[in-house]
């Protein structure tokens, strides 16, 4: 693991508890070395040494974030995230010890909300932690214009069968709740806050992942497929070389 200037406040305390952290890593060294890294931010980290061993930690625990390499024995890090997604969406960041497409496509495909490339970056790893929690967390402005029905509240969005409620953070598909990510959430409300205009897979990174440098778009569009599987295929249109768009109808 490599450092930069630290960023920000040491401290990623969130009220009276600091943010729990399960770092699952069959390395030794790289396990120990990411744990010390988070504990100087303030984190709270337990740390579990294979699949197994992690989805039993995880099982037990309350964890605000999971960090999960994608070579792991007993179960790797890939099973790991479909056996997590099966049960929780709890924020979910990848390690891959490559720069393989393979291993960053198959880890965003099992359900991770993003991946960083082993040796890690101290800086960059926090920064990312920092998004998702504060995804996890997002609560979006509700006082414009309502976007759904008349006579709805203006905090439930209405798009088809579609139905999105900004003040309690809930989706609904004729009538079934739709369980999402806090990133596939996100992503959603993105869309909702502009239906029928076509957003790039740029502004998004920049606007639902709060990269704040170039980022890998393969995100955006794993994350689009995924939320598409959740609420209907033909609710977000593909705009060839443009990017995406969220149907009105």
């Amino acid at each position: 693991m490599t450092s930069n200037a630290q960023v920000g406040s040491v401290s990623e305390a969130r009220g009276p508890d600091p943010v729990s952290v399960l770092v699952v890593e069959d390395d030794t060294t790289i396990r120990r070395a990411v744990q010390l890294a988070l504990e100087r931010y303030g984190y709270r980290v337990d740390v579990a040494a294979d699949g197994l061993s992690g989805l039993e930690a995880f099982r037990a625990g309350a964890y605000d974030l999971l960090i999960l390499d994608v070579m792991l024995p007993e179960l790797d890090g890939i099973g790991l995230c479909h056996r997590i997604r099966e049960e929780s969406p709890v924020p979910v960041l990848m390690m891959s010890a490559r720069g393989d497409a393979l291993d960053v496509v198959a880890g965003l495909e099992a359900g991770a909300d993003d991946y960083v490339i082993k040796p890690v970056d101290t800086a960059v790893m926090v920064a990312r932690i920092r998004a998702l929690l504060r995804r996890a967390t997002f609560r979006p402005e509700t006082d414009g214009p309502a976007a759904g029905r008349p006579g709805r509240a203006d905090h439930i969005l209405v798009f088809g069968d579609l139905s999105v409620d900004t003040l309690g953070m809930e989706v609904r598909r004729a009538g079934e709740t739709v369980s999402l990510t806090p990133t596939e959430l996100r992503l959603l409300l993105e869309f909702a806050a502009a239906p029928g205009s076509v957003l790039d897979r740029r502004r998004l990174l920049r606007e639902v992942w709060d990269y704040g440098w170039e980022g890998d778009t393969r995100v955006v569009d794993l994350c689009v497929l995924r939320l598409r599987k959740k609420i209907g295929g033909g609710r977000i249109e593909t705009v060839r070389g443009f990017g995406y768009k969220l149907v009105r109808g």
